[in-house]
């Protein structure tokens, strides 16, 4: 019989409705293998899931993203054996856990080039950096973009690899102490989000010059006068809900403001089977591989700890990534 420590939430709430629990794992299903994990990313849906803001049905596991080594492999499972090094971001929630049953489809292969540390922490942001920068908007040379959050987990990525792709890359935060990671992300200058006239500053820091792409990550705070920074039949990408829900848009302010584009994409779509999976993955393996993603890790945790986990990260108290080992 195997056993796993996984944490687990009966109800939604504050950050120690979570505890870790022993439990048993049953032997892997028909297409699945048995991952003895070794390092776990934290993506800030999982408060959202924690709060019951996304809810989801009790008693649930939590987290997308892990990596590990394979155990054991279910019946049906071709191209993987035990030993291998793996990971994934879209089997479900429960990645806070030491061991976990995952398909196999799920899984993406991990070049040696790539840590089990940097995976976890990397594989979730990095991808949504990946579709942003090659899906949603194809960046060019000299295109010039407006990110917000550009020192978080997402928006370091963001703006570093677009700035290795030849963008021009000014970045917000709301915090002022967070202007050096800002800079050092890559971007050519630094919004204070705090400052109630910062779409004009942005046009200050440009010389008047609108953006040909704003990626807005904050939401509710921001979005209305993200549609002023972007230039005539410009993109504005709402991507997340940092300060609670973007309001809603009437289509007739997107022409008003410069026949604009809206859209409101999420990760998952994008790597919804194993051959956009892996083939978006590839594409962020080369980009760490050429220096252009590298991995912030701000502070690591047990799984003991994570109760802790969320309230840093609820307290924006960490910059860089959170690492969570089993």
């Amino acid at each position: 019989m195997t056993t796993r420590r996984a944490a687990i939430i009966s109800e939604f709430g504050p950050p120690d409705v979570l505890s870790v629990e022993v439990q048993t794992l049953p032997q892997p299903a028909q297409g699945e293998v048995r991952l003895r994990q070794t390092a776990i990313g934290f993506n800030f849906i999982d408060i959202y899931q924690r709060k019951g803001i996304y809810p989801l049905p009790l008693p649930t596991g939590l987290g997308f993203e892990a990596a590990g080594v394979v155990e054991a492999l279910g019946p049906g499972v071709n191209g993987i054996k035990p030993g291998d090094r793996v990971a994934y971001i879209n089997a479900g929630v429960g990645a806070y856990a030491d061991r976990r049953n995952v398909p196999a489809d799920k899984l993406v292969a991990l070049p040696d080039t790539v840590s089990d540390e940097a995976a976890a922490t990397l594989l979730f942001k990095g991808l949504t950096a990946q579709y942003l920068l090659r899906k949603t908007h194809a960046v060019q040379p000299g295109d010039l973009l407006l990110v917000h959050s550009a020192a978080g987990g997402v928006g370091q990525i963001l703006s570093r690899w677009a700035s290795a792709l030849g963008a021009t890359v000014i970045g917000t935060t709301g915090s002022p102490e967070k202007r050096e990671a800002v800079l050092a992300a890559g971007c050519s200058a630094v919004i204070d989000l705090t400052d109630p006239a910062w779409p004009a500053a942005f046009l200050a820091a440009t010389g008047g010059r609108k953006a040909r792409v704003v990626y807005d990550a904050v939401g509710k705070d921001t979005l209305l006068q993200s549609l002023d920074c972007a230039a005539p039949f410009g993109l504005v990408v709402s991507y997340g809900a940092a300060s609670g829900a973007a309001p809603a848009i009437d289509p007739d302010l997107l022409n008003k403001k410069g026949c604009l584009f809206l859209t409101r994409p999420s990760i998952f779509p994008h790597n919804a089977d194993a051959a956009s999976f892996r083939a978006n993955a590839a594409d962020l393996f080369d980009a760490i591989a050429k220096g252009h993603v590298t991995v912030d890790i701000g502070a690591r945790f047990t799984l003991d700890e994570i109760a802790r986990v969320h309230e840093a990260a609820e307290a924006r108290s960490v910059k860089g990534a959170i690492l969570i080992t089993p």
